[in-house]
């Protein structure tokens, strides 16, 4: 009867003991699920690569005005293709070997996950106007080539020429330089010592990893918001790579590769060599390690060291917002890389980062 009371008696300790861890445990998360929710956010913001400071204050009057981040980053981006900036957004850069400049831009809404996309789009002036209507007025996600253009010129596109004096001297200078640097892989003749036309030779040459990279080749322009709401949206726009092969689409347009937008966590948006980096998706990538817990800053280095890790000397950035307004950015290749970010804490700010994740 003694033994029977005393395990009586320890069993009731213990029940009582795991009742007390118990309610602590669960005092201790909510205490820090409250404070979690509790946390101030700073929103609305904007934030774009590249220290393109016209194109965020136009984005950041225009999510005050309208309350819209997907409003924001179009204006964002179609700023930027106003102002041809370092003439490797909109019209007059980035001739391809035909000397033609063509387009790439993207938008997404992060609330209803719509995206709306053009590829090597022709003739138009605003290819993130073009994507939106993509986005608003269809139910696909990316159209490319003519019949981007086509869709564009039936809902009132006006046409015009994508040719600047400044585009057809940079075409010119390569073309009386042998067509030096060019894209071209396992052709003859030569195309390192003579222009094309190419065609296909035996044996297989090993690819100069990102030789061409630099700020005024691999650039972009690409908008993250969030709204009042807390509604997040991305987006980019822009003319691809210098001497390209006519018909190549960047990583820019592509979901997940150029930006990436969720209402449940953030967005992420990349800039540099596109043919690199849309193989890693690194905007899909940084949102998913938001999504984990990581900080935007970890979240961008994570997607960069993704493709670091298998291409040393690529030339890249990648910036990511939370939810919260929490901004962070990485990049590779590159002794520093800006952007700029805009709140009602910072105003419209310009920032920098060392390169050396």
């Amino acid at each position: 009867m003694f033994l029977f009371k005393n395990k009586c008696a320890v069993i009731s300790v213990f029940s009582i003991l795991i009742i007390i861890a118990t309610v602590s445990l669960v005092t201790v998360y909510q205490i820090s699920h409250h404070k979690v929710h509790a946390r101030k956010r700073v929103i609305p913001m904007v934030m774009n690569t590249w220290d393109f400071k016209r194109a965020t204050a136009s984005a950041w009057e225009i999510i005050k005005s309208t309350k819209s981040a997907v409003n924001a980053v179009h204006e964002g981006c179609l700023i930027c293709e106003i102002d041809q900036c370092k003439h490797t957004v909109g019209m007059g850069g980035s001739p391809d070997e035909n000397g033609e400049t063509t387009l790439d831009a993207l938008i997404i809404d992060g609330a209803t996950m719509n995206v709306g996309a053009v590829g090597g789009l022709r003739s138009i002036k605003s290819a993130i106007s073009v994507a939106r209507k993509v986005m608003d007025q269809t139910k696909h996600t990316l159209l490319a080539g003519d019949l981007a253009t086509q869709f564009a010129l039936n809902l009132g596109f006006v046409p015009e020429s994508l040719l600047t004096d400044y585009s057809y001297g940079l075409w010119k200078s390569w073309r009386d330089n042998k067509c030096q640097p060019n894209f071209w892989n396992n052709v003859s003749p030569n195309h390192t010592q003579t222009c094309g036309p190419y065609y296909i030779s035996e044996g297989l040459e090993d690819a100069t990893e990102d030789e061409y990279g630099s700020s005024t080749n691999h650039d972009t322009i690409t908008v993250l918001a969030i709204d009042e709401a807390g509604n997040i949206a991305a987006g980019g726009s822009t003319n691809g790579l210098i001497h390209k092969i006519p018909g190549r689409v960047g990583d820019t347009p592509i979901p997940g590769a150029g930006a990436y937008a969720d209402n449940e966590v953030g967005a992420a948006s990349a800039t540099g060599n596109g043919d690199i980096m849309m193989r890693y998706l690194p905007s899909f990538l940084a949102v998913e390690m938001m999504r984990m817990g990581m900080s935007p800053k970890q979240a961008a280095e994570t997607a960069i060291k993704r493709i670091s890790s298998r291409h040393p000397r690529f030339f890249g950035a990648v910036i990511a917002v939370n939810i919260y307004g929490d901004f962070g950015a990485a990049c590779n290749g590159m002794e520093t890389f800006p952007f700029c970010v805009a709140n009602e804490e910072l105003g419209v700010k310009n920032f920098s980062i060392p390169c050396n994740i």
